[in-house]
């Protein structure tokens, strides 16, 4: 019985979540405040059902789930969720919610038809190390606002649009300010950084200590550091004042680009992290 919950679950959950997504883009595109609410709530049940899934896998495996890719699709997506509907609560910004969890979606359908990844007693033991789990969840928590800063700059991006045109003049006051919503991706990178740099020197440090030898030129290595790299970059460039507005939004959706390349490319081609095997 316990075995059947764990494989229905995540169904239900895609099933639940992808009504969500549709009221929301009904929402998106009729502004009905009686579907948005609806969809809200819709997406409540699914990080509900999402947290008790996480939870009940804790307790199957006897750990926190991030020690393979697939897991880590699944933590980065419960993430998404957690933040998105956070910030719509206190920050009431209309379109947040469903832009996020477009991707949040898109992580969870990978992570639903993804073969199960289950880690071999070997490579349990030798990531049985705090050190080790709390680099890669401030490294999933950095990813986490990158994708926040990201939507909040496609909103930028697309509310500039509609008043350089002057159309959908209806969707502008639920879309917040211009001011507001470059603020926010400013905000979500300035804690991204650092939680990405702490993750960065913890897995730094666990490599020291378990391995023979780190393999500097490994790819993961290298583009953690270059994603770190931009994103400190464009908060330098924000803080002097010599990129904002609708370049910045650009560039930060570049940076996020990167991203996702160094979350499921780089890390294929790593012999380093074994945690995506």
């Amino acid at each position: 019985m316990f075995e059947l919950w764990m494989v229905r679950l995540p169904e239900i959950v895609i099933v639940i979540y992808a009504l969500s997504i549709m009221l929301y883009f009904i929402d998106f595109i009729d502004q009905n405040q009686k579907v948005n609410r609806l969809a809200f709530w819709l997406l409540s049940i699914v990080w509900i059902l999402q947290t008790i899934f996480l939870f009940l896998y804790m307790l199957q495996t006897g750990r926190f789930p991030v020690l393979t890719l697939f897991e880590g699709l699944y933590f980065y997506a419960w993430v998404l969720i957690t933040l998105s509907l956070t910030i719509h609560k206190i920050m009431k910004v209309d379109f947040t919610v469903f832009f996020t969890n477009i991707v949040g979606f898109s992580i969870m359908a990978i992570h639903a038809f993804a073969p199960i990844q289950r880690p071999s007693e070997l490579m349990a033991d030798q990531l049985v190390s705090e050190l080790l789990f709390i680099h890669i969840t401030m490294a999933i928590l950095s990813y986490g606002a990158f994708t926040l800063s990201f939507v909040f700059s496609a909103l930028y991006l697309f509310q500039y649009k509609l008043l350089k045109e002057k159309k959908g003049l209806k969707r502008l006051w639920r879309l917040s300010d211009l001011a507001k919503l470059e603020k926010m991706s400013f905000v979500l990178n300035v804690i991204g950084v650092p939680i990405l740099l702490l993750s960065l020197i913890l897995g730094l440090l666990w490599g020291y200590i378990k391995l023979t030898y780190i393999q500097w030129y490994d790819p993961k290595i290298i583009g953690s550091f270059i994603l770190l790299f931009i994103y400190s970059i464009i908060l330098y460039l924000r803080g002097k004042k010599e990129l904002f507005g609708r370049k910045l939004a650009i560039w930060n959706t570049a940076a996020f680009l990167i991203v996702l390349i160094n979350f499921f490319l780089v890390s294929r081609l790593s012999s380093f992290h074994i945690w995506h095997y």
